[in-house]
């Protein structure tokens, strides 16, 4: 398929898939006279700054994000482009054509490859689940009702046996994938002999599905007392990043859609995960015993903005998972700690005390900042003098991070009674800390204000006429000549699509090539309208003819600025009298449009 057809495809796919309707699907989007209105998916906000235009397009303007509906779509499930558009054509009952140009070749190839390896997995997962339930699996059912696992709860999470090292590749091979493709995808090992195996042979199976449904790796635990690490997962390939992916992540997906999900509750491993949501805790993810990352706090922040963690007793004392939980505050999200009893993990509580004992410790999850300050506390002895002082020095450094002067004054009441200092004493210790040094903020997408008068006046004037407006309809946009190559880009694209009988804003996302002249900050920055006068206040005409004349005036200064170079490195007394010609010309135009 030509890349024109494939354009035309593209078209008819936004078409059939309302940016409102598949937006609203994923978040909750208010109406407010033609838009639509959400607190920003892609970063913590009280006040709904994301804005959804029925143009096809949606913009934030808190931290700048634009795009279409298949740009919401890559951001929101954390795939490429070709798998959002899969993921919509399936939505709106569509077929992806095959299109022939060398990179879309490759990256048909790609898919191609990416797709035998999903349903290798799939075929895998099935096989495992069916060795379950063989009669020949007796030992994994039976740690399975020693933990207490429903069998429906298996089956709904997918639970396997791997029984033995040599017939899932034998099955596998027979169904005709290739042996590469077996050990490709993670199930299968190479020996050194260069014998395809099961990679996780022996053990009880535990299926990773991502939250588009798809198997991408497996978890497996011993059965029997061994050497071995008790559990391993499959290795990272095309279609498994660990530190990106949620275990039950799937299910959760689920119950946010279904409008049962407030908060999630973060725990370690497998079987916590499965003991929890045996008990009624629905709500459960597990890091799948990995320090968190940021990937996988953004992955948490599209399900909520609070997230229990619940790790094993012994986790207050591990720094790396400490700093964990600060990539999921710095995303926004409200983060609590699970205190365990006596050291033990959720799944022992729930055993030992049953769903209502694991809510009380849930009713007792402290803050992120107060855990930090209790876990400080476990690494001293408070009743050597050296080390107390040594906790106190540490304890402040922490208080001096909380958000409100309420905050500080509880948390130094707590330091005082644990330390035995008075009150007083502490204050006048934080007072005289050191100012912290500022942490640098992320690049954001420069807002309007932000911007020089030049390029203020030609993102209002190619904005007014990318929508259309009344008074820019005889602006002949394309011919202002503007300094910037996007910016001149952006007005041959409203130059087209006037010549096309109407201009599409979401189809500048459709100009986004590796090597083209537009990015996506250069649309954001155009679809940004949060600055002083609108495109529809009463004063928006008038500010656009201002415009106009400031951009008119930087052009006549810039064409008089280069005449005076050439000026000066010509010795030519005829060129020098051309140039001067011109620069009085110009001088003369500019001082009609002061």
């Amino acid at each position: 398929m030509k890349d024109a057809n494939f354009s035309e495809f593209i078209g008819k796919l936004k078409i059939k898939n309302d940016i409102a309707e598949v937006l609203g699907s994923y978040i909750k989007l208010d109406r407010r006279g033609n838009s639509y209105w959400a607190c920003c998916p892609f970063h913590h906000e009280k006040t709904p700054s994301f804005s959804v235009s029925p143009e096809g397009f949606y913009h934030c303007f808190g931290c700048g994000t634009s795009g279409d509906v298949i740009g919401f779509i890559k951001e929101y499930e954390n795939v490429d482009f070709m798998q959002a558009v899969q993921i919509l054509a399936k939505r709106a009952g569509m077929e992806v054509p095959v299109f022939d140009d060398k990179s879309a070749e490759e990256t048909a190839e790609k898919k191609r490859k990416k797709d035998r390896l999903l349903s290798l997995m799939h075929d895998t997962a099935r096989f495992y689940l069916s060795n379950l339930y063989s009669g020949r699996a007796e030992e994994h059912l039976n740690y399975l009702a020693k933990r207490g696992i429903a069998t429906s709860t298996a089956k709904r999470f997918g639970l396997g046996a791997s029984l033995d090292y040599f017939s899932l590749p034998e099955y596998l091979l027979g169904k005709g994938y290739t042996p590469e493709e077996c050990e490709g995808s993670g199930a299968c090992a190479k020996t050194e002999e260069g014998r395809i195996i099961d990679s996780l042979g022996g053990r009880l199976i535990f299926p990773v599905i991502n939250n588009l449904d798809e198997v991408i790796a497996f978890g497996g635990r011993v059965m029997k007392k061994t050497d071995r690490a008790k559990y391993k997962n499959t290795k990272e390939t095309v279609l498994f990043n660990k530190s990106k992916n949620l275990y039950n992540i799937n299910l959760v997906k689920k119950e946010k859609r279904a409008g049962a999900l407030s908060s999630l509750i973060m725990v370690e491993g497998y079987m916590d995960a499965i003991s929890l949501y045996e008990a009624g805790f629905r709500n459960v993810v597990a890091s799948m015993g990995t320090s968190l990352t940021k990937e996988q706090a953004r992955l948490c922040k599209r399900y909520s903005d609070q997230v229990f963690i619940s790790y094993d007793g012994d986790f207050a004392g591990q720094k790396a998972n400490l700093r964990g939980l600060d990539i999921l505050k710095d995303e926004g999200i409200r983060v609590r700690v699970v205190p365990m009893p006596e050291g033990l993990d959720p799944d022992e509580v729930i055993k030992s005390s049953g769903a209502e004992g694991y809510q009380k410790c849930l009713d007792n999850a402290m803050p992120l900042i107060d855990f930090r300050i209790h876990a400080t506390k476990l690494k001293y002895d408070l009743s050597r003098t050296d080390e107390r002082r040594d906790f106190v020095k540490e304890a402040l450094a922490i208080v001096r991070e909380a958000e409100s002067a309420t905050e500080r004054e509880e948390l130094l009441k707590r330091i005082s009674e644990v330390a035995k200092v008075s009150y007083s004493a502490l204050v006048r210790d934080l007072d005289a800390l050191p100012e912290k040094a500022e942490t640098p903020t992320p690049e954001r997408i420069p807002q309007m204000e932000q911007e020089d008068r030049g390029t203020k006046a030609a993102l209002f004037v190619l904005a007014a006429c990318l929508f259309d407006k009344p008074y820019a309809k005889n602006c002949a946009v394309e011919r202002i000549g503007f300094e910037s190559e996007p910016h001149q880009a952006i007005a041959d694209f409203i130059a087209d699509g006037r010549d096309a009988g109407k201009i599409r804003p979401s189809g500048l996302f459709d100009l986004l090539q590796p090597d083209g002249p537009l990015s996506e900050a250069d649309i954001s920055r155009v679809l940004n309208l949060d600055y002083g006068d609108n495109l529809d206040g009463e004063k928006a005409e008038q500010f656009f003819n201002d415009c106009l004349k400031t951009l008119e005036r930087r052009s006549l200064e810039q064409r008089i600025a280069r005449a005076r170079e050439e000026f000066e490195k010509t010795s030519s007394r005829e060129e020098r009298g051309e140039i001067l010609a011109c620069i009085n010309e110009w001088m003369k135009k500019l001082k009609n449009v002061r």
